[in-house]
């Protein structure tokens, strides 16, 4: 369901012809979501839909913490590497 939801805000801010979108850590928060595992979701699902869409040109993670950056920083290395 995570990826659905960062696949479908893609979509959306791609079929509104927005240039950027930001995300927090979705359901890390109140839902306990383990942040690893939520990242990696988030950076494999965003990083797909902007090698496909015509209109976004950057999308942003808000961190909550340096914990957070510093896991987010590591699996947009990683992942976008490949």
């Amino acid at each position: 369901m995570l990826a659905s939801c960062y696949r479908n805000a893609m979509a959306l801010a791609d079929q509104h012809s927005l240039a950027s979108i930001a995300f927090p850590a979705i359901s890390t928060g109140v839902y306990g979501y383990p942040i690893e595992s939520a990242a990696r979701i988030a950076v494999v699902e965003v990083s797909a839909a902007m090698n496909t869409s015509q209109q976004i040109e950057k999308a942003i993670f808000c961190c909550f913490s340096d914990r957070d950056l510093t896991i987010y920083r590591r699996l947009l290395d990683e992942i976008t590497a490949c």
